[in-house]
């Protein structure tokens, strides 16, 4: 059978490269007779995949020796509460809400400490990204804390808030690894792999050593510690060893393809395809302030309900796949991680061309 075009926010697209491979691989591993489904999480063709995949992942976003790389379960969500309960020690932290994710985040924080919004988009339906250049952040604020691309409103900062010397927590899960990042800027970045680099169930914390310490909320449990998951390099319990065997893969073939500065540059390429012709439609029109539209989660409509349902029904009989819209949202997104390739983006706006010639408005 064909593949779709698949547009989905997460689970998401992954290289067929990869896929090829693991499908290869699926009965015997590289000569142990067996799967990396079925093989111990302590043995050695299990320790060099991990090594492996952490080794590439530091030189893929050049990550300093004095961060630690964890790969752990429970999602960006159960970061929402990990959080703070390792880094809130004046039990107090600022809040930059820009999403509904970012929200998420922001409330469960409140359960640990003072959890203070010092900034939102919610005023607009999350279409942009605030002016960050010198916020309200209290001065005993542990971190400050952003959601840097925002998969349901499709905002991306540009430039990194001014924390005015605080440690700053991103979660970039829909972000991760489009593009070059400086991670010296950040104390904590950390993302679920399921948008841009593997299959659900594994999320990937980079964190700086020094925020790595036993002072940690009362009451916080054991698996919620940094410090437990750092000191046996993620091994702590069974990790999710197949999904972090298929991030492994999908950052080898980053590295094949030029590595974060070529994968930029063809994201760029990809989103100006889409904007450019969102930008010059009748029909159809993006819901995001220019310049802080994100590269991977283009989000629009037409304006009429009942015509977003019919275009969402006809792509996918066309193979464009999981177009429709968040419902806080409505209308279309189309998610365009770094393994959709750029024929599919074209042949959507082919599509959509189409679609506006069959059922535009009039001039």
């Amino acid at each position: 059978m064909a593949r779709v075009y698949n547009f989905s926010a997460g689970p998401a697209v992954l290289p067929e490269e990869v896929l090829k491979e693991a499908a290869d691989e699926m009965l015997d591993y590289r000569g142990t007779g067996m799967s990396v489904m079925e093989m111990s999480h302590r043995s050695k063709a299990f320790e060099t995949i991990i090594n492996e995949a952490e080794a590439d992942l530091r030189e893929l976003m050049n990550i300093p020796d004095n961060y630690k790389v964890l790969f752990l379960q429970g999602g960006a969500s159960q970061q929402f509460a990990m959080i703070p309960m390792n880094l809130m020690k004046n039990r107090k932290a600022a809040y930059i809400v820009t999403g509904q994710w970012a929200k998420k985040a922001f409330q469960e924080a409140k359960i640990y400490g003072d959890a203070v919004e010092v900034a939102s988009s919610a005023d607009k339906t999350f279409s942009y990204i605030p002016d960050c250049s010198d916020l309200p952040i209290p001065e005993d604020a542990d971190y400050v804390y952003i959601c840097e691309n925002n998969t349901i409103y499709g905002t991306k900062y540009k430039t990194l808030p001014n924390t005015k010397g605080h440690i700053l927590v991103s979660d970039v899960s829909s972000c991760f690894l489009s593009e070059p990042v400086d991670v010296t800027k950040y104390g904590i970045i950390y993302g679920g792999v399921q948008k841009n680099v593997g299959p659900a169930g594994v999320v990937i914390v980079i964190i700086r050593e020094d925020l790595i310490t036993e002072d940690v909320l009362p009451g916080t449990p054991t698996m919620l510690r940094y410090k437990i998951h750092a000191d046996a390099g993620s091994l702590y319990n069974t990790p999710p060893a197949y999904g972090i065997y298929i991030c492994g893969k999908v950052f080898k073939w980053l590295k094949k393809q030029g590595g974060l500065a070529a994968m930029k540059e063809r994201n760029e390429k990809k989103a100006k395809i889409l904007y450019d012709f969102l930008d010059e439609s009748k029909l159809f029109k993006g819901t995001v302030r220019k310049e802080d539209r994100s590269l991977m989660n283009v989000p629009f409509v037409t304006g009429d309900v009942d015509l977003d349902a019919k275009f969402v029904k006809e792509a996918k009989e066309a193979g464009f796949e999981n177009l429709k819209g968040h419902r806080t949202v409505g209308g279309m997104r189309a998610s365009i991680y770094n393994a959709m390739p750029i024929e599919g983006v074209e042949k959507l706006v082919e599509f959509m061309r189409e679609f506006e010639k069959n059922n535009g408005k009039e001039d």
